[in-house]
């Protein structure tokens, strides 16, 4: 199928390691098979990061073996080191995010590394990667692009420099995430226009909080800027417990309502979206879901 937009969605790992309860396994694999029948390409199943620190996503070697088994998606985990590489490659991903800070207050927080100690763990990711008989993608996440709740502003020389670095180690695409939703359209036009300058089209991507209601807006300005990839997460779920104000993603359902009335394809069937909204509201029955297509649906 030929899609203008590739929708990524994260909400299987970002959306749940900030949910205040833990998903049953069982309706981790409903919540997947039903986001896979909606058809979006490409799904993050879960995390390979410390289960003590992230007892949400503690089954994710079981969830990525049973998305495996749903034809027609790439299966993604995030792996925050080469361990979870390790660990990743192992249970069958066809794709690791790792994710990389621009600020250097985050990346200590999140990783526990310098953004330049990242780069290297890269390097050792792309490696192993390379060495598998699979050879899983490699993609890394550029977070706290467009600002910091910790550090502030984030230079957007230091931004481009740090995708320079990326893409040398070797990764195949690179993301700017606006981690704690700081981002503005002028700004993401920006930061695309000059990071595409230094890597071409290896940014691909962009990953967006709707912290400040501008998630939609900025998304808008990615695709005029020439982004054509873009993560969600299904009732906008989500946000890093290792930033403080990160609160949830980019509504999935919302991101392909715009794009697909905007004339553009997404291969996305949003009743199917909906469908798999009921699993999840079912599923996590505490956890407050966002977003303004099942309120115009359920007004209609």
């Amino acid at each position: 199928m030929h899609r203008d937009i590739t929708i990524c969605e994260v909400g299987p790992r970002d959306g749940l390691q900030n949910a205040r309860s833990t998903m049953a396994t069982a309706d981790k694999h409903r919540w997947i098979t039903a986001l896979a029948a909606a058809g979006l390409p490409e799904i993050e199943v879960g995390s390979f990061v410390r289960p003590d620190l992230v007892p949400q996503l503690a089954d994710t070697a079981e969830v990525v073996a049973e998305a495996r088994k749903l034809a027609g998606i790439v299966v993604v985990a995030l792996v925050p080191n080469a361990r979870g590489a390790e660990r990743a490659i192992a249970a069958g991903a066809h794709k690791l995010t790792v994710p990389v800070s621009a600020s250097r207050a985050h990346s200590l927080a999140n990783v526990r590394m310098e953004p330049l100690q990242a780069v290297e763990q890269v390097r050792r990711i792309v490696a192993l990667a390379r060495e598998a008989p699979a050879r899983p993608a490699v993609e890394v996440g550029i977070s706290t692009a467009f600002g910091c709740s910790m550090q502030g502003a984030v230079p957007e020389d230091d931004v481009v420099r740090l995708a320079e670095a990326l893409a040398e180690a070797g990764v195949e695409d690179i993301c700017l995430s606006d981690t704690v939703g700081m981002a503005n359209p002028a700004q993401v036009k920006r930061l695309i226009a000059r990071t595409r300058a230094a890597i071409g089209d290896k940014l691909g991507a962009l990953h967006l909080h709707d912290t400040r209601g501008r998630a939609l807006a900025n998304a808008l300005a990615g695709y005029e800027a020439g982004i054509r990839a873009f993560d969600g997460a299904l009732a906008g779920l989500g946000g890093c417990p290792f930033a403080p104000g990160a609160s949830g993603n980019a509504v999935t359902e919302d991101l392909v309502w715009m794009f697909e009335e905007m004339g553009l394809r997404t291969g996305v069937d949003l009743d199917g979206l909906l469908a798999a909204r009921a699993i999840l509201a079912e599923a996590l029955p505490g956890e407050t879901l966002h977003g303004h297509l099942h309120q115009v649906k359920r007004a209609a």
